[in-house]
């Protein structure tokens, strides 16, 4: 059931009115989406800042980009892909999937394209969501935010960086105009991105700098194409890939204990990252400059089989002392050597706990949501639902990200609350809901409490994990069946609600 609504003018433009309104469509939007269409909803819409579905995976398109979940768990579990080529599948291949499951549940035409949401306010008066998007305004009885946490690139804040007269891009707006052949590099920044990036831009540059402020961990990376007799089971055998992909989950699971139950058996994770980093560097300085200087797991895992071999080659450096300044044709570390470039790729991650998309969405009380994180810290229930934001959910809210497994996971498991609460929105005949500022803190005490043992609190590294209250509000810290297990149902009791 929805309530019909006449569209309301806002400013000068009448607003479109719908029941739902998904902002973004990645893997959670997208999947959120069709769950709707599956229950035969018509009363949604989903906007899109960008041209087409995919999110981070439309978005970075670097060289090299590749998944560091295998293919079997980055998916759908309503849309196997028995046409993965391989065991770790790459960018344009998991984009490409992305874009065939919007098109197979026929969900293309509940988008609006090219449209970005620039504000959204709650009004008390009418119980609904006022939406500012560059396509006109829109009014919505429920707001979801499926805004990925990786989608806002996050650049330096360096001196000088601004004047410079080379090239220089984000990782994630890689500029595919632009010819690094026989130029000198910089690429500032060692995690997930820069490890794909630098050996597959190694070879093609003159020289290549690459600025670490920290060495990662890194392990293995158990990459290879699939068989045709595995692509055949996978495609025509019923059941064969279904449980490929439980076996892989399950072992990723036994992780969770290092990580958050009993971190010191991190450490034959640790033994592995070691004797792989001595295999592959040779040489005493440099393996000296890559050896992180803490616990395995307290910062994101990565996995390369090339990208130390990048490293050892003659045409690249490992710059560990930080940027002083950036002048039009250099970079100037603090040591006061002065390193001729032509090109910067700044590979320095998003804002994750300081998204820019916190400034434009005003709740019940007036106050954005960056007001009110920087007032308490990123705290939600549930990483679904956030106390001042009534008639609002979240797709990948706070403490819902993960270090060792497939996030579609977890974004799945919203699926199914969200989809129930929407169900349980209309069933009720609410018209509002809203989490209770008991159900929240109680929820986020006992998840700070599981975080005070787990390896990322103990494991003596700093990370974008940590918002700026030091407290851990973007990782789940137990195993994601469980997490699977409290969203299962929407648990209104745990809500504050208003009849309409």
């Amino acid at each position: 059931m929805s309530r019909k609504v006449t569209d309301k003018a806002v400013g000068n433009q009448p607003a479109r009115h719908s029941h739902i309104v998904i902002v973004g469509s990645g893997f959670s939007g997208l999947g959120l989406a069709i769950r709707l269409s599956k229950q035969g909803r018509n009363d949604y819409l989903v906007l899109e800042r960008g041209k087409d579905v995919g999110g981070t995976w439309r978005d970075n398109t670097y060289p090299g980009a590749a998944c560091d979940v295998p293919s079997q768990l980055y998916s759908y579990s309503f849309a196997l892909n028995p046409d993965w080529s391989r065991s770790f599948s790459k960018q344009p291949e998991i984009q490409r999937y992305i874009q065939g499951v919007a098109d197979k549940y026929g969900v293309r035409d509940k988008h609006i394209f090219d449209c970005d949401m620039t504000g959204a306010t709650w009004n008390a008066e009418t119980s609904q969501w006022e939406i500012r998007t560059s396509q006109g305004p829109f009014t919505a009885d429920i707001l979801v935010s499926a805004v990925g946490a990786l989608c806002e690139p996050n650049l330096p804040d360096i001196k000088g960086i601004n004047d410079f007269q080379g090239e220089i891009f984000h990782s994630a707006r890689w500029n595919h105009d632009s010819d690094l052949t026989g130029k000198r590099v910089a690429v500032i920044g060692t995690g997930a991105s820069a490890i794909q990036i630098v050996p597959n831009i190694a070879a093609q540059v003159a020289h290549l700098d690459v600025y670490q402020r920290t060495a990662p961990w890194l392990l293995p990376r158990m990459d290879r194409p699939y068989l045709a007799p595995e692509k055949l089971a996978f495609k025509y055998i019923p059941g064969v890939q279904a449980l490929s992909r439980a076996a892989i989950y399950a072992a990723r699971e036994t992780q969770v204990v290092g990580l958050a139950k009993f971190p010191p058996a991190m450490r034959i994770l640790e033994t592995i990252a070691r004797a792989k980093l001595f295999a592959e560097v040779r040489d005493p300085e440099l393996r000296r400059k890559v050896t992180p200087n803490f616990r395995i797991g307290c910062k994101r895992m990565l996995i390369s089989n090339d990208y130390y071999p990048a490293l050892s080659r003659d045409n690249v450096d490992v710059v560990t002392d930080g940027i002083q300044e950036i002048t039009p044709g250099s970079i100037v570390t603090k040591d006061g050597t002065e390193r001729e470039i032509d090109a910067i790729i700044v590979a320095t991650g998003f804002h994750v706990t300081d998204s820019p998309v916190y400034d434009t969405v005003s709740g019940r009380d007036g106050r954005t949501l960056a007001e009110v994180f920087d007032a308490v810290g990123q705290q939600g229930y549930k990483g679904a639902a956030i106390r001042n934001y009534p008639n609002m959910f979240f797709m990948l809210g706070p403490n819902v990200g993960l270090g060792h497994t497939s996030m579609v996971y977890m974004i799945e498991s919203q699926i199914n609350y969200i989809a129930d609460a929407i169900d349980q929105f209309d069933k009720l005949n609410l018209r509002t809901v809203e989490v209770r500022q008991d159900a929240q803190d109680a929820f986020n005490a006992e998840l700070q409490r599981k975080l005070q043992g787990a390896v990322w609190s103990t494991g003596g590294c700093a990370s974008w994990y940590l918002d700026k209250h030091g407290n851990n509000t973007t990782l789940w810290p137990d195993f994601t069946f469980r997490f699977r297990s409290l969203l299962e149902k929407f648990d209104v009791s745990a809500y504050q609600t208003v009849s309409a």
